[in-house]
């Protein structure tokens, strides 16, 4: 596509103009960690806002993908009072005054898109047709859509700018306009089926050839030029530009907006919407943007960038990998000396030519992959939460720069020991001429995204090269100002005004899917990120033999910080010869992979927030609700106390004249009887419904309870067991007891830190201390089956934990600010107890009990 250059304006490369907009990032580190001198980007240069060339691509709108690193919404500095003040309010109207011209031209250039719409519809009903309507439908989808939006836009901001006053306030225009961006992510999600169906009509139609190339676009009201021809292609593209440059003239609105201004709230919500849609926008467009030529003379680009973890040498190493149309290069950051530019150094490169995947089975030559102790990342974990809440502290008090600093230093130190050692999904791949490469991923999703960049770039016509020193050094050096992202992708590089994260439960129904071509064996996967890196939390069942599964299954996933959930579809593999040597895991294929932002704002409300996401042609509906980790200590007792969810569990054994409530036994019988050897069992939600059910039919004490169990999914058994510890009026371990066990586990003396845990074990009332205890051996063999199962006993103290233990509502409040600091302060102490019961060798009732004349103290 020919792109159009805004008459005497020059051509700006996208990159400068990012650096002459936004801040430069905090600091960058080199692969081993080390802190690197910073210095400002070349080349910066001021962009006009009226400029029609379409050359932006979405993924390089922020300066991190998945929004790691993104743009400030804080302005540098605060206005000053008096002149300033008015110097920044005329600011404002120029930025302004600019934007609505190309708000302008955008509306024509959409408008124009939209005239052939109509009669092509009117067509497709006759006997003889231009397009389909399906084609129809699909070139010019969410176009109608997002004229509406930006017309109702500029309707309401015209007068505003026209009839100009200091106090215009117009910043809910621009809230209102980032809140409807989920139009544009379905038009970017469509963007390249659209061209493609508009290029093969073109060929195959003449008349519809001759409509895509000559579109008439109206001249601006004042301009002398009343209408330009541009193609369709061309128009399809300005949409994608669009956000973006939303996104730069809300930068430009806040820093010459005063603090103090009614504006400036909104215009920072409409900012920070803005950048996690841009973070999370789709990466299949084709980006702008070049380096140096290929060895067939045509022009390089950089297509996909980011880190990963590699094992060299048995070791773990963080490096930036580069993907070029033509080469994959991997490289880590040099140290350079005060004052210097950062640079990169090569440790390798594959022509894509050269490149193999070797396949799961042929992985079984390669070196086996040893994960990293649950235990030490659990530690690293708990160091990262106490440091974000030392920072916090120094913050409120006003403490020294300098100390924050270097608390921020160490809490970077752990995250990136985290980053660099939390992942293990393996991600091989060959170079057929010699060496095999292995990096390690924390997801599915960034081997299947990596994995489907290659392979697209490998259909085109590619050659085998050999780089000279010159040209691996010309390459090396354009990745540094070619990079997307910027920063290792860990919290202490975040602005501190970014969102920290929903602390809570997650609920998600995961309705149905559509777009499958074949039938097949379906599921869906859902992920959430914490700490950097995703975890897997649920699993529908498969829906054998069709094109439309409907699943309808709810889930509640716990979120630990959490800013993104992913959904991805799986085609369910049963050809046992087909196990992946590293994981001793059937590979199954992904059909397709999507992920959203948790918007606060569209999660955290009472309803049910239906939403579609699309991937790969492929649509799933799914709903969402929130409940933050304060609400969820919310204990209500039941009402109905011939039940067993929601009542004491002393009243429980008491009816059932049992030590154990017999829907402990009975779940715990039937997890070690078929689901001790399930991977993630504990850790992957059971279906809602299904655990629903359960509970319905304990707390009827049906007769039907043990054959219905027998017939269950065992992950709606295992999760019905974590619902009534966590529905119990009072957690098992107490209410009262509970600022001991914190007190207890903070203890440093081996000694001591046993006598205390041991003594408040004594304490508990004989029903709770049973029931613990009979959990307590059953969680310790399903440990056991660790290299099957992958749940290890920090993996069951970290599920467990926080159901078992809880402070109560008031205790909560007294000492608790945020469901952050909950997090930070409790969560981990509540797993660290746990842990040490089920790393102490085995408790006896009858032991503990003799002891008791040794440990008369109250606690």
């Amino acid at each position: 596509m020919e792109p159009l250059s805004h008459r005497g304006l020059p051509r700006l490369s996208w990159i400068d103009t990012l650096y002459s907009n936004f801040s430069y990032g905090a600091e960058d580190y080199d692969a081993e960690g080390h802190e690197e001198q910073k210095g400002p980007p070349e080349g910066s240069e001021t962009m006009p806002y009226i400029d029609e060339s379409p050359t932006m691509s979405p993924q390089l709108s922020t300066r991190s993908q998945g929004g790691g690193d993104s743009i400030s919404p804080t302005p540098p500095e605060g206005l000053a009072p008096g002149v300033e003040a008015g110097k920044g309010l005329e600011m404002r109207k120029l930025v302004l005054s600019g934007f609505l011209a190309s708000e302008e031209i955008y509306i024509n250039q959409l408008e124009a898109l939209l005239l052939p719409m109509k009669p092509l519809k009117a067509t497709a009903t006759t006997s003889q047709p231009v397009l389909t309507i399906q084609q129809i439908e699909t070139i010019f989808y969410k176009i109608q859509d997002i004229y509406e939006i930006h017309k109702e836009f500029y309707d309401n901001l015209c007068p505003k700018v026209q009839q100009w006053d200091s106090q215009v306030t117009m910043g809910h225009l621009f809230q209102k306009l980032a809140s409807q961006l989920g139009v544009y992510k379905a038009f970017v999600d469509n963007y390249k089926v659209a061209l493609e169906t508009a290029e093969k009509c073109s060929q195959s139609n003449n008349q519809f050839q001759k409509i895509s190339e000559e579109l008439k676009v109206k001249g601006p009201k004042d301009s002398k030029d009343s209408h330009t021809s541009v193609t369709m292609e061309a128009l399809l593209y300005k949409p994608i530009d669009r956000v973006t440059r939303s996104t730069l003239v809300l930068h430009d609105l806040l820093k010459h907006t005063p603090v103090d201004h009614p504006d400036y709230p909104l215009l920072q919500d409409a900012l920070r919407i803005s950048q996690n849609f841009l973070s999370s926008i789709n990466e299949d467009i084709d980006p702008r943007r070049t380096a140096v030529t290929t060895p067939k003379g045509e022009t390089r680009q950089l297509v996909k960038d980011g880190f990963l973890v590699e094992m060299s040498e048995s070791s773990r190493k963080l490096r930036h990998v580069f993907l070029f149309t033509d080469v994959l290069l991997c490289a880590k950051l040099k140290k350079t000396s005060a004052g210097k530019h950062q640079q990169y150094d090569c440790k390798w490169y594959i022509p894509l030519a050269d490149l193999v995947f070797p396949s799961p089975e042929e992985s079984d030559a390669s070196p086996q992959v040893h994960p990293f102790p649950d235990h030490e990342l659990e530690d690293m974990k708990m160091k990262i939460s106490a440091l974000k809440s030392e920072i916090q502290k120094e913050k409120a008090n006003k403490g020294q720069s300098r100390a924050i600093e270097r608390l921020k230093k160490k809490m970077f130190e752990n995250e990136f020991l985290l980053l660099l050692n939390s992942p293990t999904i393996p991600f091989r791949i060959h170079n057929r001429n010699g060496k095999s490469y292995l990096f390690l991923l924390s997801s599915d999703y960034e081997r299947s995204e990596w994995r489907e960049a290659i392979q697209k770039l490998q259909k085109k016509d590619l050659q085998a090269f050999v780089l000279s020193s010159v040209e691996l050094q010309v390459l090396t050096g354009s990745c540094f100002k070619l990079r997307t992202v910027h920063n290792i992708p860990v919290t202490s590089n975040k602005d501190d005004d970014e969102s920290p994260g929903l602390y809570g439960f997650l609920h998600v129904i995961v309705h149905s899917a559509k777009g499958f071509k074949q039938s097949a064996n379906l599921y869906c996967t859902l992920e959430v990120d914490s700490f950097g890196y995703f975890v897997s939390k649920a699993k529908t069942r498969v829906f054998r033999d069709t094109t439309e599964p409907k699943w309808d299954e709810e889930f509640e996933i716990e979120l630990e910080g959490s800013q993104s959930l992913r959904i991805l579809c799986y085609e369910k593999c049963y050809d046992k010869t087909k196990v992946n040597k590293d994981n001793n895991e059937i590979v199954d294929k992904i059909m397709g992979k999507g992920q959203i932002q948790l918007d606060p704002q569209t999660v955290e409300s009472k309803n049910w927030h239906t939403d579609v996401i699309e991937m790969n042609g492929i649509k799933v509906e799914f709903s969402m609700k929130f409940t933050s980790r304060d609400m969820s200590l919310k204990r209500t007792p039941s009402k109905k106390q011939t039940g067993v969810f929601g009542v004491k569990i002393s009243v429980v054994t008491k009816r059932e004249r049992s030590k154990v409530p017999y829907i402990v036994r009975q779940c715990i019988e039937e997890v070690e009887k078929r689901g001790i050897e399930e991977v993630g069992i504990y850790r992957i939600s059971g279906v809602a419904t299904d655990i629903q059910a359960l509970k319905a039919v304990f707390d009827a004490n049906n007769k039907d309870i043990l054959l219905m169990l027998s017939d269950m999914d065992i992950n709606a058994i295992a999760g019905t067991l974590k619902l009534y510890f966590r529905e119990l009026p009072e957690p098992l371990l107490t209410d009262r007891l509970y600022p001991a066990f914190m007190e207890g586990i903070a203890l440093s003396d081996p000694a001591a830190k046993e006598n205390c845990m041991m003594h408040l074990l004594r304490s508990l009332p004989d029903p709770n201390l049973i029931t613990f205890l009979f959990l307590l051996e059953h969680l310790k063999r399903v440990a056991d089956k660790e290299p099957i199962n992958k749940m290890s006993l920090h993996n069951l103290a970290t599920v467990f934990g926080p159901t078992l233990l809880r402070p109560s509502e008031v205790e909560s409040k007294a000492h608790l600010t945020s469901a952050a600091d909950i997090w930070s302060h409790d969560v981990m102490a509540q797993v660290q107890v746990l842990l040490y019961y089920l790393q102490h060798p085995p408790i006896s009732f009858a032991e503990l009990k003799r002891n008791t004349l040794y440990f008369s103290t109250d606690v």
